[in-house]
């Protein structure tokens, strides 16, 4: 989707009309996430009561609607919690992406609760077809997270989980893997032993067991000792 497209966002309350012109992936992802920022989203920072005829909302009406006249606040109200008027190849598009990054959420945080391993995203991808899932265009990845597994579940065994991996890390290489531990997940534990060696318990989403063990053998050149002490 070139930079340069727009769509109109449009707020109604109280029989009154609020649009504003704007990119709609910057647009989704300000919703999702509160950023980029709103200046970002906004092409030209101007309030319409009608966009496609230029005709633009008085301050008046603006503040007496919003409690504030300040573009960029409102911008925000509308973006938040309006109505995005996509062209029918601009949703299919964007609905694309949305699966995808669902299906991605999916198969780093869930997991075969017979196996307890996880799921490749093709079989994640397959089963929501079989399973004829709806995408939700503006709920993110996380959000549908839930209703997404429990329509999986009719046909695929699946649940969303956490693992709980201890690391023993030699003394060369404990510094570093301390480091990047917190951006492996959720840091639970940290010893330092008198040797000046490490023992880490770290949370991680279920399904990125194997890219977690990976990124801490490629640090230590497979000299620290991962396991897996529990799946939940």
């Amino acid at each position: 989707m070139g930079s340069r497209e727009y769509v109109i966002a449009r707020y109604e309350v109280g029989g009154r009309r609020f649009e504003i012109l704007v990119n709609p992936s910057l647009a989704l992802e300000f919703r999702e996430r509160g950023k980029p920022s709103i200046k970002e989203v906004l092409v030209g920072e101007f309030i319409y009561k009608d966009a496609r005829k230029g005709l633009k909302a008085s301050p008046e009406e603006v503040k007496k609607t919003f409690g504030t006249d300040d573009i960029l606040k409102v911008a925000e109200i509308i973006v938040r919690d309006g109505e995005l008027q996509l062209t029918t190849e601009q949703r299919r598009k964007m609905l694309e992406m949305k699966r995808k990054l669902v299906v991605s959420f999916l198969s780093r945080n869930a997991i075969d609760p017979r196996t307890n391993t996880p799921i490749p995203p093709q079989r994640i991808e397959s089963a929501m077809e079989e399973a004829r899932v709806g995408i939700d265009l503006y709920k993110s990845a996380e959000e549908q997270a839930m209703a997404v597994v429990k329509a999986l579940s009719r046909v695929l065994p699946i649940k969303l989980a956490k693992a709980l991996i201890r690391v023993n890390v030699p003394p060369a290489y404990a510094g570093r893997v301390y480091q990047q531990a917190r951006s492996l997940g959720e840091l639970k534990r940290a010893d330092w032993k008198s040797d000046g060696s490490l023992l880490l318990e770290i949370e991680i989403p279920a399904g990125m067991q194997s890219e977690v063990i990976d990124k801490i053998n490629s640090i230590t050149k497979g000299e620290a000792t991962v396991n897996i002490i529990g799946v939940s």
